[in-house]
């Protein structure tokens, strides 16, 4: 799957082994969680596009660069909102948008109850976040939702991915890029991700 980015950080391994620990609490999930999406975004955004701007230093002129690059990050409700904490001072002037859906645990399908989303041009860069992609249902409905918006260039950055997850996202989208920092080994019965880490949400804001 050329699609696929598996982002490698030591960094990553180290902070990932204590979200998957069980005995992990809430406030140390937290810590981890914006180490490994702080680097995730990073490695999404070093590839980004600048232009060459004039400035002037204390001393001379010279030759700057800046972002060319319009982004949007849209994190998928609620646990995605994990992923962005603390992202605005990388980015400050980034646009937010916000998808909420919710997972039937019965049949696993994802249905909507929020959307807020800022006007989206074909030259926005759409960064959408979800820590977990397990079946792609949630990511299928949030990518259609955008790209109606009029997105053109929409990047997928996930913590934990199942293969059956990445298959049918990169079927169906084969112009999406996925980065993320682990792709683990199966969903089970239930749709959750094996080893995986657990229902994300839940153990990041302390409702388990």
């Amino acid at each position: 799957m050329d699609q696929v980015i598996l982002v490698k950080h030591s960094l990553i391994d180290h902070s990932l082994t204590i979200l998957r620990d069980k005995k992990t609490k809430t406030e140390n999930f937290r810590k981890h969680a914006s180490i490994v999406s702080t680097v995730l975004l990073l490695e999404v955004m070093k590839n980004l596009h600048l232009t060459n701007v004039p400035i002037e230093t204390p001393l001379t002129k010279t030759l700057g660069k800046k972002l060319k690059e319009n982004i949007i990050i849209v994190p998928v409700l609620r646990s995605g909102l994990c992923m962005i904490m603390g992202l605005e001072g990388l980015l400050p002037a980034m646009n937010v948008g916000f998808i909420g859906l919710a997972r039937d645990e019965k049949t696993a399908q994802a249905h909507e109850y929020y959307k807020k989303l800022p006007k989206i041009f074909a030259s926005h860069l759409v960064l959408l976040v979800d820590p977990m992609l397990a079946t792609g249902g949630s990511l299928d409905e949030s990518i259609q939702m955008l790209e109606k918006q009029g997105a053109k260039h929409i990047v997928i950055v996930c913590i934990v991915s199942a293969p059956e997850g990445l298959h049918y996202i990169t079927k169906k989208f084969p112009h999406i890029l996925i980065y993320t920092a682990a792709i683990d080994k199966k969903l089970n019965d239930r749709k959750f991700i094996v080893p995986g880490l657990g229902d994300f949400g839940d153990r990041y804001f302390g409702t388990v």
